[in-house]
């Protein structure tokens, strides 16, 4: 009986020593078994189009490194930079240098630009016109109402020859009020910027960025004019200051930046999106 009961007890103790943290593989180990997990999952929350789309392209590329990709689209654009604020992020991806300046001064936001992907040249859309031509004096064209698109989408006018700004406008920051010359008199309607392929027909025209293009399913080749490959306003990735040097965020990037991905936007959206790296 003693013998037996001695070989009971040893059998029960490697059962609960098999069954410690740390002594088996973990399932979710990828690193051979030391108990470390090696994949890591980044959030990044990102407009519709092209954006989350353009993320959900690199999704394998990251998986091969580890990373795991988490694209967050909001119904409300505007809260993705409070998300990140509040770290329900890790990131996000849908607007521009000069949009977040605007708004970091506004709300305090202590944001860092971690790269840049990629330019939505702004374009002018019309269903009653042809060319710029055709615009008459008194014309009735829609525009945003946010103060860097508002800027971006007047300045577009100024270089097409249809208005001219006061000088020393700084903070890529105007409003009508700011036009100095505006010889056809045209009336200006500022709108929601994501409203404004929907007012598209009660106006004579309007500046439209892209994004909302696409996801208005408008043709971004009707464009009667738009920016030019250099424009400033390339869409960027935005983190806490201090996550730019993690390296999950760094990887995210040389992805968003790759060959790879410059072919893919070039096929996918032609003129409606322009790589910016």
């Amino acid at each position: 009986m003693k013998k037996k009961s001695v070989m009971l007890l040893v059998l029960a103790l490697t059962v609960v020593i098999g069954l410690l943290p740390g002594c088996g593989n973990s399932s979710g180990s990828t690193d051979g078994g030391s108990g470390k997990n090696k994949n890591t999952t980044v959030k990044i929350g990102a407009a519709a189009v092209p954006h989350a789309e353009i993320l959900n392209h690199v999704k394998p590329m990251l998986a091969k490194e580890g990373i795991n990709l988490d694209v967050v689209v909001l119904d409300d654009e505007d809260q993705l930079n409070p998300a990140l604020q509040e770290k329900q992020i890790d990131a996000n991806y849908f607007q521009h240098l000069p949009y977040l300046k605007s708004v970091a001064k506004e709300k305090g936001y202590n944001f860092a630009v971690a790269g840049k992907v990629h330019v939505e040249p702004m374009g002018f859309y019309s269903d009653k016109i042809k060319s710029k031509n055709d615009i008459k004096n008194g014309a009735k064209i829609a525009i945003p109402n946010n103060s860097s698109n508002e800027y971006r989408a007047l300045a577009l006018l100024e270089t097409e020859g249809l208005i001219k700004l006061k000088s020393g406008i700084a903070n890529y920051s105007a409003t009508p009020s700011d036009i100095a010359k505006n010889t056809k008199n045209l009336q200006f309607e500022e709108v929601d910027a994501a409203q404004l392929p929907r007012v598209l027909k009660d106006v004579d025209g309007a500046v439209i960025n892209t994004n909302l293009v696409l996801e208005a399913k408008m043709d971004p080749n009707k464009a009667l004019f738009r920016e030019g490959s250099k424009s400033p306003y390339a869409n960027i990735i935005v983190v806490r200051k201090g996550d730019e040097n993690r390296k999950e965020i760094k990887a995210v990037v040389k992805a968003l930046n790759s060959e790879d991905v410059k072919n893919f936007i070039k096929k996918k959206y032609g003129v409606a999106v322009v790589p910016a790296f």
